[in-house]
């Protein structure tokens, strides 16, 4: 259905919007737990002329979340989390047919990135469902005027959450916020299997390199390494892991993985992944210390796990081999390959995550934002987690759409399990 009122925008190319509506229905095939959430949201309109700006990767599964979003009465604005994950074609559609304000553009700048935020700020939201917390954070630096009208927020991933509580020990985060990211059904199927296949894709994608018998440094073992460190060692690779936290980095040698500094591993690996959060992992030493032709990308939330700044001083000469590859030419005559200009390599160079891995994620997204509305005026200034009935019941929803049947309880299993009197 085309739009049927003019709406606000700044994309690439309207005219992409028929093969971005074709790609979106296609996702919409693998994400029946979201359809049944948008088709229960039109009936009950649960946002019904509520504001919410929505900060995400502009890709097919978004766009479903979206259509979720509008169909439960919301008037929403999108924005790209990223200014490379943007699937232009996407965009154009939800324009077009979907009557969405989007403001995103695949590879836009710096300075049109944080343009977007404002503009979207300039909406004056009452729910933000954001992804790395940067409309949350701009908005309580540069309008904190706005806050008074806020709902609430949820939030995505785990840099974002990350964020989220040093706003909440500097006693600046004045509203409640909903982890999505700690919901069961989203960080260990999303993080674990939608990170971890969607990041070799990108790498594969970018490179067409063979992953078997190569090294591959897996930087960080929370959910998202796990899930890389996994599908590489399903690929061939010999898989190298390194972490700062000590039940992490036992579990990962527990997994099988060799587990040591980076540093050490700088000079082994043929391939190194960062999925931290954090801030400048892979650093000018690592750098110098890697072998020549060594790939290296990014599948955390920012580009700034990588120290580009610091190889960029260390070489001679950046060029562009290829899309999304780009060959920094060392000093010492040897080079590094940096892929996706240090961005999400899963969506600067594939397609982001499998979208029935997102129905899940998107669904704990579109139930957070009717959680917090529900709940106005009775949640505290604090980070809170969906309900486990609810976490729970994605799971079912899931399994159902799944042909997954469960075992029940019976009751001598429900009387044993209540029951202290009863023993060996």
């Amino acid at each position: 259905m085309e739009a049927t009122k003019e709406v606000r925008y700044e994309i690439k190319d309207i005219n992409l919007a028929d093969e971005g509506k074709k790609r979106i229905e296609w996702a919409e095939r693998e994400m029946p737990v979201l359809r049944m959430i948008r088709e229960r949201f039109a009936k009950e309109k649960p946002l019904e002329g509520l504001r919410l700006v929505a900060c995400a990767h502009v890709t097919t599964e978004t766009a479903n979340l979206a259509r979720a979003l509008k169909a439960a009465g919301a008037d929403a604005v999108l924005i790209a989390s990223n200014p490379l994950s943007t699937q232009d074609d996407v965009a154009a559609a939800l324009v077009k047919h979907y009557g969405i304000a989007v403001y995103a553009i695949k590879g836009e700048s710096i300075e049109t990135y944080v343009s977007h935020v404002h503009t979207a700020l300039s909406h004056n939201p009452q729910l933000i469902i954001d992804d790395g917390s940067d409309v949350v954070a701009t908005m309580i630096k540069d309008k904190p005027e706005l806050i008074k009208d806020i709902i609430g927020t949820t939030e995505e991933t785990t840099t974002g959450i990350v964020r989220l509580k040093a706003m909440l020990r500097d006693g600046v985060l004045t509203f409640p916020a909903i982890a999505v990211n700690d919901a069961q059904t989203k960080h260990f199927f999303d993080n674990r299997y939608g990170t971890g296949q969607s990041t070799l894709d990108g790498v594969i994608r970018a490179t067409n390199v063979l992953l078997a018998g190569k090294a591959v440094v897996v930087v960080g073992y929370g959910w998202c390494g796990k899930g890389v460190a996994m599908r590489a060692r399903g690929m061939g690779a010999n898989v190298i892991v390194t972490e700062i936290n000590p039940i992490k980095a036992l579990e990962a040698t527990m997994d099988g993985f060799r587990v040591m500094k980076i540093s050490d591993a700088a000079p082994l690996g043929d391939i190194f992944i960062t999925v931290t959060g954090n801030r400048h992992v892979v650093d000018t030493p690592h750098f110098a210390k890697m072998k020549s032709g060594a790939i290296v990308c990014n599948s955390g939330h920012f580009d700034l796990e990588l120290n580009l700044v610091g190889l960029k001083s260390i070489s001679n000469d950046v060029q562009t081999l290829r899309p999304f590859v780009e060959e920094y030419t060392r000093q010492d005559g040897g080079s590094i390959i940096v892929l996706g200009e240090g961005r999400l390599i899963n969506l600067a160079a594939a397609e982001g995550h499998p979208a029935s891995v997102m129905d899940m994620s998107f669904a704990n997204q579109a139930l957070s934002a009717e959680y917090l509305v529900k709940n106005k005026g009775k949640l505290a200034a604090d980070i809170h987690v969906l309900p486990e009935e609810v976490d729970n019941e994605i799971a079912r929803l899931k399994l159902a759409a799944m042909n997954v049947a469960l075992d029940e309880l019976t009751p001598d299993m429900v009387e044993y399990m209540n029951s202290w009197q009863s023993g060996t």
